[in-house]
């Protein structure tokens, strides 16, 4: 069992992750709308897919006249990171049953990072359940807002609007350039998606350098094993 004190650190700290990554919802809000999303669409699109960097991939393919298939593709290459998060997470979580299935769809960057770092499998539940839960209800809640103040401001070029996917997907990305080889996977990826530009449809560059970012990824681990195994 965890001490009161203990426990309450753990929803404070919850709570605070959830406030601040929920209230960014309403940039994707006003985004999806702005790339032709209705406000239904929208907020369906938060509560089912929820998870940011897949949405905001979505909309922007969206955005840029690519076909909404483009776009899926581009958010579930995203989304495979959830499935890594699933392997480290599921064992300290210990759920089975309909308990494992709702905390799948909570499962993300924020909830796993409050859960991997706690010392017991209750304080760990409890992290998970306080940040996932936080960050769901306040990102529905912010969509919501963001979709509705989007139909009402007119034409999103007006403001700018248009180049919002790009702002939040570097926003998104730009924490994560903590080493120089994610700066240097960063700026290959960047550089094959300029190039495709000219000759793919829309939403194709996406996926291109989505592909960078995965061989490099399995070239980093080979490199790993030959190394160890030269030991």
């Amino acid at each position: 069992m965890l001490e009161t004190r203990e426990r309450s650190a753990i929803i404070r700290d919850g709570l605070g992750v959830g406030v601040a990554t929920g209230a960014y919802g309403v940039s994707f809000g006003a985004v999806s709308v702005a790339a032709g999303l209705d406000v239904w669409q929208t907020c369906v699109l938060s509560l089912l897919m929820f998870t940011g960097a897949s949405q905001f991939a979505l909309v922007g393919v969206v955005a840029a006249g690519g076909a909404p298939l483009s776009g899926a593709l581009a958010a579930l290459l995203l989304g495979t990171r959830n499935t890594l998060y699933g392997l480290r997470v599921a064992p300290l979580l210990g759920w089975r049953g309909w308990r494992r299935a709702a905390a799948a769809h909570l499962l993300i960057d924020e909830s796993t990072a409050m859960s991997v770092t706690r010392p017991t499998g209750d304080a760990a539940r409890l992290g998970f359940v306080v940040t996932g839960g936080s960050v769901f209800v306040l990102w529905n809640l912010a969509t919501l807002a963001g979709a509705l103040a989007g139909t009402v401001i007119g034409d999103p070029r007006t403001y700018g609007l248009d180049a919002a996917v790009g702002a939040a997907f570097l926003a998104l990305l730009w924490p994560r350039l903590d080493t120089l080889r994610h700066r240097l996977v960063a700026v290959a990826a960047a550089a094959v998606a300029l190039g495709a530009v000219p000759v793919t449809a829309a939403g194709v560059p996406v996926l291109v350098a989505a592909g960078v970012a995965l061989l490099a990824g399995v070239l980093t681990r080979e490199s790993r094993g030959t190394g160890e195994a030269a030991r």
